[in-house]
C-alpha cells in the first residue's frame, strides 16, 4: 500500500536517491581530505590544495543537499496529494450506506492527519534508509581501510543499534496505529458535540460532553505519550551506541599510536568517521520510525481502499489508476458521471406515453444481510405526469422507497424499471439523472447560495433562478444578505425552512423526470407550505412528483395516496378513497385531526 503511493513518483524518487548519494559521497571523502591537511602539516607542505578541495566539497554539497531536500518536499507533498485525491475519489465513488457506517470525524482524519504521516514515509524516510545504508557501509569500509582493529571494536556499537531496531521497530508500528486510531476517535468525538451543540447546550449536558470528549483527549494523548517513549528509546539507544564507539576509539586508538601501530593523521580521519557514523545511525532511526508511523497510516488509508463502490466500472479504474500509478483515468471517469447527471431539457414524450416512468415490481430490500427487509415484496407504478404520495407511520419504509429509487440501496429481489428499463441495463449516472432529490435534513452544501440552487444545473440562467425563488418566497430573504446570492451558505445567516426551500429551488432548476422529495415542508410555515404545494401541483401536470409525508395535509390532494405499514403497500388510492377504504389510513388522519373532505 505504501508503495503503491511512492510508485508513480519513482523517477523523482530515483534523482533524490542519486543526489543524496553524491552528497553523502562528498561527506565519506571529507575525513581523508582532512588526513590529507595533517599529513601535509606534518611535512611542512602547502595546504593550498587539500583546502580548495574542502571548500569545493563544502559549496557542492550545500548545492546538491538544497536541490535535493527542494525536491524530497516536493515529493512528499505529491504522495500526500495523490492520497487525498484517491480517497476522495473513494468517497464519491462509495455505496452511501457503506460509507455513511464510518463516522464523518473518521474520514476526516483519514484525509487529513493519516496523508501528513504518509506523506514523509513515503519520500524522504525510503531515500533516507537507502542512503543512511548506504553512507553506513561507506563508511565501515573506509574505516576498514583505514585501522581494522579499530573498525571491529566501533562494530559492537553498530550492533547494539541493528539489535534495538529489530527489537523495537515492530513495536513502534504497533503503537503508532493506536495512536493514530484513538486520534481518529477524538475527531470523531468532536465532530459529533459540535455538530449538535444546540441539543448539548439545551440539555444543559457541556459538562458531559466536555466529560467525554476530554476521555477521547486523554487516550490519544496516552497512545501518543508511548509512541513517543518508545521513540526516544530507540533515539537514546543509538545516541549513546555512538558515544560508546567514540569513547572505545579514543581509549583504543590512543593506545594503538603510543605503541607506533597508528598514526596520529590516521586516528582523527577515523574519528571523523566514527563522528560521522552517527549521522546516519540517527538517520536510519528516525527514517525507520517515521516509516513504521507511515505503515499505520497506510494500513489505515488501506482500509478505505475497500469501501465497495457503487459503479463496478468506476472500482475497476479506481484500481487500475493506483496500479498504474496515475489517478487521472479514475478522475476522469468520475467528472464524466458528474457531466452525464446535469439536466438536459426535457424531450418529447416517446410514442408510447403509457410506459410509466417508474415501476417496482416485487421489490424486497434491507440494509444488512441477514435480517428482516425493510420493504417486501413492493409493488408501485409511478405515471410520467402526477403527484404519488407515500404515507404511514414511522419505519414503514418509505424513505427506503427513494433510497432504492436512488439507487442508494440495491434490492434483493425483485425489479426497479425506469421508464420500462431495468435498473440493471442502466448505469447508476443514467438512473440519477431523472430524478432531483429534497432531503428531509437539506443539509447545506459547502459554497455559497447561487452554487447550491445550481448545485444540479450549473447553466441555470440567472432569469430562472431569480423566478424559482419568487415562487417559493425566497426572494426577499436572499435579497437582504450582504452578497445576494453570492453569500456564503451557512447553518446561521440561513434558516431550517429557508434552506429546505432553497433545496426545493435547486431540485425545480434541475427540470428532471422525477421529484423526490422527502418531508419536504416540515420546517415551513403554513403561507409557505401553501406555496410549495401549488409549486409541486405546477410541476406534476409534467413531470412525476413522488412525495414522502408525515403531514398528511401536505398530499391530500396528491393524485394517488399509498399507505405503507411494515414494507408493504396495505392501500392506495386518493385521500376520500383511503378514508373509506383503509382503516390504518382514517387512523393517521384521524391523529392528525385533519377534517375528512366530502
Amino acid at each position: 500500500m505504501l508503495w503503491s503511493f511512492a510508485r508513480p513518483h519513482l523517477p523523482a524518487l530515483l534523482i533524490a536517491l542519486v543526489l543524496g548519494l553524491a552528497t553523502s559521497a562528498m561527506a565519506l571523502i571529507s575525513p581523508l581530505v582532512t588526513e590529507w591537511v595533517l599529513q601535509t602539516l606534518a611535512v611542512a607542505g602547502s595546504l593550498r590544495d587539500p583546502v580548495l578541495v574542502l571548500l569545493g566539497l563544502l559549496i557542492v554539497g550545500a548545492a546538491v543537499g538544497w536541490f535535493q531536500w527542494v525536491m524530497l518536499g516536493r515529493l512528499a507533498e505529491d504522495i500526500v496529494y495523490d492520497a487525498r485525491r484517491r480517497m476522495v475519489l473513494r468517497y464519491l465513488g462509495s455505496r452511501v450506506f457503506a460509507l455513511l457506517e464510518r463516522s464523518p470525524g473518521e474520514l476526516v482524519t483519514r484525509v487529513t492527519s493519516d496523508t501528513v504521516l504518509l506523506n514523509q514515509a513515503a519520500s524522504t524516510s525510503i531515500i533516507g534508509l537507502i542512503n543512511g545504508a548506504i553512507t553506513l557501509v561507506g563508511s565501515i569500509a573506509l574505516m576498514a581501510w583505514l585501522d581494522f582493529p579499530l573498525l571491529a571494536a566501533t562494530l559492537g556499537a553498530v550492533l547494539v543499534v541493528l539489535l534495538c531496531f529489530t527489537v523495537l521497530v515492530p513495536r513502534i508500528a504497533t503503537i503508532e496505529e493506536k495512536a493514530q486510531a484513538a486520534l481518529a476517535d477524538l475527531g470523531t468525538e468532536v465532530e459529533g458535540t459540535v455538530r449538535s451543540i444546540k441539543t448539548v447546550k439545551s440539555s444543559s449536558a457541556e459538562h458531559a460532553r466536555y466529560a467525554s470528549v476530554m476521555s477521547h483527549a486523554a487516550e490519544s494523548r496516552r497512545q501518543s505519550l508511548r509512541s513517543v517513549r518508545i521513540q526516544a528509546a530507540a533515539w537514546t539507544i543509538t545516541g549513546a551506541a555512538m558515544e560508546l564507539a567514540i569513547i572505545v576509539v579514543l581509549g583504543f586508538g590512543a593506545y594503538r599510536v603510543s605503541t607506533g601501530d597508528l598514526g596520529i593523521p590516521t586516528l582523527v580521519a577515523f574519528l571523523l568517521y566514527v563522528w560521522g557514523l552517527m549521522g546516519p545511525m540517527m538517520e536510519l532511526t528516525q527514517n525507520l520510525t517515521t516509516l513504521q508511523s507511515g505503515l499505520a497510516a497506510a494500513g489505515r488509508i488501506a482500509q478505505i481502499e475497500q469501501l465497495p463502490v457503487e459503479s463496478a466500472e468506476l472500482g475497476v479504474r479506481i484500481t487500475e489508476a493506483a496500479d498504474e500509478g496515475s489517478l487521472l483515468r479514475a478522475e476522469r471517469q468520475l467528472s464524466a458521471t458528474a457531466v452525464e447527471r446535469r439536466p438536459e431539457p426535457q424531450a418529447p414524450e416517446p410514442p408510447n406515453a403509457a410506459i410509466p416512468v417508474l415501476k417496482l415490481s416485487g421489490v424486497t430490500a434491507r440494509y444488512e444481510p441477514h435480517t428482516p427487509p425493510i420493504v417486501e415484496d413492493l409493488h408501485l407504478t409511478v405515471p410520467r405526469a402526477g403527484h404519488v404520495a407515500l404515507v404511514g407511520s414511522s419505519g414503514a419504509g418509505k424513505t427506503t422507497v427513494l433510497n432504492l429509487l436512488l439507487r442508494f440501496l440495491e434490492p434483493d429481489a425483485g425489479v426497479i424499471r425506469l421508464g420500462g428499463i431495468p435498473y440493471q441495463q442502466l448505469s447508476h449516472a443514467e438512473v440519477r439523472r431523472a430524478f432531483a432529490y429534497v432531503e428531509q435534513e437539506t443539509p447545506v452544501v459547502p459554497g455559497t447560495i447561487r452554487q447550491n440552487l445550481q448545485f444540479s444545473n450549473p447553466d441555470a440562467s440567472q432569469s430562472e433562478v431569480e423566478a424559482v425563488l419568487e415562487r417559493l418566497h425566497l426572494a426577499e430573504k436572499i435579497a437582504e444578505l450582504p452578497d445576494g446570492l453570492d453569500t456564503r451558505l451557512t447553518e446561521t445567516n440561513i434558516s431550517g425552512g429557508q434552506r429546505q426551500r432553497i433545496a426545493l429551488a435547486r431540485a425545480l432548476l434541475a427540470r428532471p423526470r422525477v421529484m423526490l422529495l422527502d418531508e419536504a415542508t416540515a420546517q415551513v410555515d403554513g403561507v409557505t407550505e401553501a406555496a410549495i404545494q401549488q409549486t409541486i401541483a405546477e410541476v406534476a401536470r409534467t413531470s412525476a412528483v413522488v412525495t414522502v409525508a408525515h403531514r398528511l395535509s401536505t398530499v391530500l390532494d396528491a393524485d394517488q395516496i399509498l399507505v405503507m405499514d411494515a414494507g408493504r403497500v396495505i392501500g392506495r388510492g386518493t385521500h376520500q378513497e383511503l378514508m373509506e377504504t383503509t382503516a390504518l389510513y382514517r387512523d393517521l388522519v384521524a391523529a392528525l385531526r385533519i377534517e375528512a373532505r366530502r
